[in-house]
């Protein structure tokens, strides 16, 4: 079996089909087996004798190109090259000494002056894993220096025919050594000490939110009670993160806050961060901050321009507002937190538009129906047609602007002097539908009492969870919904009947 024009059998091939497959399996998984009982070079070994007759999808292999390694104890639990010694599985108190381990790796004796060419020849073969060396010291001579190789790149500790030509060429001896690398917690990834500690097959998570040097976690209930290690591994590995949060309930829908929940690292949640070249100064654990959304307040103060009026009406601690400030925009920014409204006051200051922010401590609806109003009833009618000023009105409360729309229903008495000067809405909300953006539509549409059918548009902000998605609709407000015109009625001489454009739209008793 194998000599030239001998015929194997079906199940010959079968077997060498499958050994094959599990063979290419075990080269692009890193050494990974598919059963403990089966190793790297036992595989291609088989393969290589059957070189002249395997099937298109194999690889041939020259029998020179592997030699038989020694069996370590790395060997026997067939651990991937660059996981933390399996020891650390299950730990949920933080042990950084345990994470050490010695690996074997593939190295290159080379002269002194040589190694600079060397790596630069070799430079897909060399070991480029951040924090490791490359080049380490020769321990039997101080003229050479060991160049340490990817064992990924290098396999069975044999060079390819193309390395050796290169090293041919630098009068470098090809013959690969072994090498002892010491690995430490430090050398570690935080995904790959997580994936090492937590149970086997269950999801890690190694993501957060940065907040200037806090790190805010959402960890999922099988990671409880890992917790703590992972606070501690997230401030490790992450420059400049010295205390690490977990969010323990859902945000409160009144302020717009969450209770939390200290890992690790210090206690103080007070902090300052930088968006959109503006720098802003929070308490945490008090006020609602998040920094995924600072492309969409670029994109809103974007639509702005210089003399432009923006109601903020839920303005945490005024990412909208500040930066509209800053853009020569006249603003009223509001809230109902009390602590997000000491922190609008602070970044006003910190940011030196205190001038040009009016801020409010008051609930949403009443923000609408008294500054907006007032300030909306005095401003309209002094329009004139070639005048430019542009009216908008943010609503970033997603879990509840929606149903604050119908505030806008007759919030105006009179007629405009202009359409164009109508304000414009922004209103943030969660979807889960099938159709996010219709959706919103019809939701804002029963608000509103009527349709926006050709007169609104909306924006996927984010995806906030698995089919739940954050959009933006925006719209002006119809001129027969914001508007109410007090209409004479013979048959009713005590009271008016409020007419829009859309007809007798409902009826009211005014005093």
């Amino acid at each position: 079996m194998g000599c030239p024009g001998t015929w194997w059998s079906p199940s010959a091939w079968r077997t060498l089909w499958r050994l094959g497959n599990a063979a290419r399996l075990l080269k692009t998984n890193h050494f990974k087996t598919a059963a403990s009982n089966t190793s790297f070079p036992a595989v291609w070994m088989l393969l290589a004798q059957y070189s002249g007759r395997l099937p298109g999808p194999f690889v041939i292999v020259k029998k020179n190109t592997f030699s038989t390694m020694p069996e370590t104890m790395e060997d026997k639990s067939n651990p991937e090259l660059y996981s933390p010694h399996p020891r650390v599985r299950g730990m949920t108190v933080l042990n950084r000494e345990a994470f050490k381990r010695t690996v074997v790796v593939p190295a290159l004796k080379v002269k002194k002056e040589t190694v600079n060419s060397v790596l630069k020849s070799l430079k897909q073969s060399v070991l480029q894993r951040p924090g490791l060396k490359r080049v380490v010291e020769d321990p039997e001579d101080e003229d050479s220096r060991l160049v340490i190789l990817d064992p990924h790149k290098i396999a069975e500790f044999s060079l390819g025919e193309s390395e050796q030509q290169v090293l041919k060429q630098l009068s470098v001896h090809p013959e690969v050594s072994k090498y002892n690398l010491e690995l430490t917690y430090e050398n570690f990834k935080s995904e790959e000490i997580l994936r090492a500690v937590l149970p086997e097959g269950q999801e890690v998570t190694s993501g957060f939110s940065r907040v200037g040097h806090i790190a805010h976690l959402n960890l999922r209930d099988h990671q409880l009670p890992y917790r703590h290690l992972i606070g501690q591994v997230i401030i490790d590995k992450n420059p400049g993160i010295t205390c690490a949060v977990n969010k323990t309930n859902i945000i409160d829908s009144t302020y717009r806050n969450f209770e939390m929940e200290v890992l690790a690292g210090e206690s103080n949640l007070v902090t300052k961060v930088k968006e959109n070249n503006i720098a802003y100064e929070l308490d945490f654990s008090k006020v609602y901050w998040n920094p995924r959304l600072s492309t969409e307040h670029g994109r809103i103060v974007g639509l702005l321009k210089p003399g432009d009026v923006l109601f903020d009406v839920f303005a945490g601690i005024g990412p909208f507002a500040i930066l509209a400030a800053k853009r020569k925009c006249h603003v009223f920014a509001n809230d109902l937190n009390p602590e997000s409204y000491k922190w609008l006051l602070h970044n006003c200051r910190l940011n030196k538009v205190d001038t040009k922010v009016k801020v409010f401590n008051m609930d949403g609806r009443d923000f609408l129906q008294g500054p907006v109003r007032e300030e909306l009833s005095k401003e309209l009618p002094l329009l004139r047609e070639e005048q430019k000023t542009a009216f908008h009105i943010v609503m970033n409360l997603p879990a509840l602007a929606v149903e604050f729309l119908d505030v806008f229903r007759h919030l105006l008495v009179g007629e405009p002097c202009s359409a164009a000067a109508v304000p414009t809405v922004h209103c943030y909300g969660f979807s889960k539908h099938e159709d996010p953006a219709k959706d919103i539509q019809e939701r804002a549409e029963a608000s509103l009492g009527t349709s926006l059918d050709g007169r609104c548009s909306t924006y996927l902000v984010r995806n906030v969870a698995p089919n739940k998605e954050m959009l933006c609709i925006s719209f002006q407000i119809p001129v027969d919904v914001l508007y109410k015109r007090p209409c004479p009625d013979e048959a009713k001489p005590a009271s008016k009947r409020l007419c829009t454009g859309q007809g007798l739209y409902e009826e009211k008793l005014l005093s």
